[in-house]
C-alpha cells in the first residue's frame, strides 16, 4: 500500500508540474502574440495615409467623460500590473505600456 501511495504522490506531482509550465508557456505565448500585433499596429498608423484637414468628418464623436477615462486608464494599468507579476511582461514593456496608457 505505501507503494501504491508514493506512485500516486509522484504522478500527481509531475501532472501538476507540468500543467503549470504549460499554463505559463501559453501566457507567455499570448503576450508575445499581442506585443506583436500592438507592434503591427502600429506600423499601420504609422505607414497609412494621414487624411487632409478639409476631409475631416462632418460630425465628431462625443469624447469620453473625464471619469470613464480615468476609470479606463485604472484597468488598463491594473491588467498591465497583473501581466508583469506573472511574469509575461518585462519591466521595459511594462513602462512602454505604462506610457502608452497615460498618453
Amino acid at each position: 500500500m505505501p507503494g501504491l501511495l508514493r506512485g500516486v504522490a509522484r504522478t500527481a506531482v509531475v501532472a501538476g508540474t507540468a500543467t503549470a509550465v504549460s499554463n505559463r508557456v501559453s501566457r507567455r505565448q499570448a503576450g508575445r502574440w499581442a506585443q506583436q500585433d500592438y507592434a503591427q499596429q502600429q506600423a499601420q498608423q504609422e505607414y497609412a495615409p494621414q487624411q487632409p484637414a478639409a476631409a475631416a468628418p462632418a460630425a465628431a464623436p462625443a469624447a469620453p467623460s473625464t471619469d470613464d477615462e480615468m476609470t479606463s486608464k485604472i484597468d488598463q494599468l491594473k491588467e498591465l500590473g497583473e501581466l508583469k507579476a506573472q511574469g509575461i511582461l518585462t519591466e521595459e514593456e511594462f513602462a512602454a505600456q505604462k506610457r502608452r496608457v497615460l498618453g
